[in-house]
């Protein structure tokens, strides 16, 4: 495709543009459509489009996906059907801004669930990062107010988000321990298709039990067109493309910028204001996230290394 020509950075740039206009997109939709309703006609535009560029892998590998099939269902679930439609449900509760810097404790998140579930164990670094990223995340959620924390009176909208950061981490981990044995543009098209099938039932609760209408308009077709198409597909394939030309720790650091353009557009167009202590928690996560992906100098050894037995 003619994004595989594009330089790695801009595509790195041009993908964190578009999920972090997803945040304000998801929160100016409140009125007109409810999250699991949105969810499904995103998913259901995204496969349209992708589906002549995923195909012919389809037909190829089709064996290999069948005999990870309950792999590709817990991805489904959670990085396709759980995290997007999370993230709309919160974005009723609470404001883009605060949504998109609650979702920078993202990487922090696959550090703790890597402790747990693969074993994996934490530098000196990723501890001290995982701390600092926390630190800043608690004081988002509690709007710098130590009564706020002592109440426990959270926003419910946040840990609404904080569910869907899980969501997502428990898909980043599959990706991690499956890339080299499920392919990319099949596994992402069934993904789709499956995700779709887990969320049309709760699409069709909100529609028809509980009678929460679809206000078509203009603005509801670009949402659907937007989230469909950029922020699935356009996204999807510039982030990985430049992945495989960068690396994933360079492209991870560009995961901060989700929240500055999501901050930028929230301002801009739908008139959220950035508070004093999202600024400050924020910071925080992201300097928290930084410190954490920065190796050691006995790993920087071991990469010099590492580069002089490949080279």
């Amino acid at each position: 495709m003619a994004l595989n020509k594009r330089n790695p950075y801009f595509l790195l740039v041009l993908a964190t543009i578009l999920w972090g206009g997803n945040f304000v997109i998801g929160r100016a939709a409140t009125d007109s459509m409810p999250p699991f309703t949105l969810s499904v006609l995103r998913w259901c535009t995204a496969f349209i489009i992708f589906l002549p560029f995923a195909w012919p892998h389809l037909k190829k590998e089709h064996a290999l996906l069948k005999k990870n099939w309950h792999i590709l269902i817990l991805m489904s679930i959670t990085g396709i059907a759980g995290f997007n439609s999370l993230l709309y449900l919160a974005l009723h509760y609470t404001t883009s801004i605060n949504a998109s810097l609650v979702n920078t404790s993202t990487p922090i998140m696959i550090y703790i669930l890597s402790f747990f579930i693969l074993r994996e164990s934490l530098n000196r670094n990723q501890m001290i990062g995982t701390v600092l990223s926390l630190a800043g995340l608690i004081f988002i959620l509690s709007k710098g107010s130590l009564a706020v924390l002592v109440n426990f009176s959270f926003d419910s909208g946040d840990f609404i988000v904080l569910a869907a950061v899980v969501c997502w981490s428990i898909y980043s981990i599959l990706i991690k321990r499956y890339t080299g044995i499920l392919p990319g543009y099949s596994t992402f098209l069934v993904c789709m298709a499956v995700g779709i099938l887990v969320l049309s039932p709760l699409a069709y609760y909100e529609t028809f039990i509980l009678k929460i209408p679809v206000v078509w308009s203009t603005s509801a077709i670009f949402t659907i067109f937007y989230t469909g198409v950029f922020a699935s597909i356009v996204a999807f394939i510039s982030w990985n493309t430049a992945v495989v030309k960068v690396g994933a720790n360079k492209a991870g650091i560009f995961l901060n910028l989700i929240p500055v353009f999501a901050v930028i557009f929230a301002v801009l167009f739908i008139g959220e204001t950035l508070m004093w202590y999202q600024l400050a928690g924020g910071l925080s996560v992201i300097a928290g996230v930084y410190l954490s992906a920065r190796p050691i100098p006995a790993e920087q050894k071991s990469i010099l290394r590492d580069k002089e037995f490949y080279s």
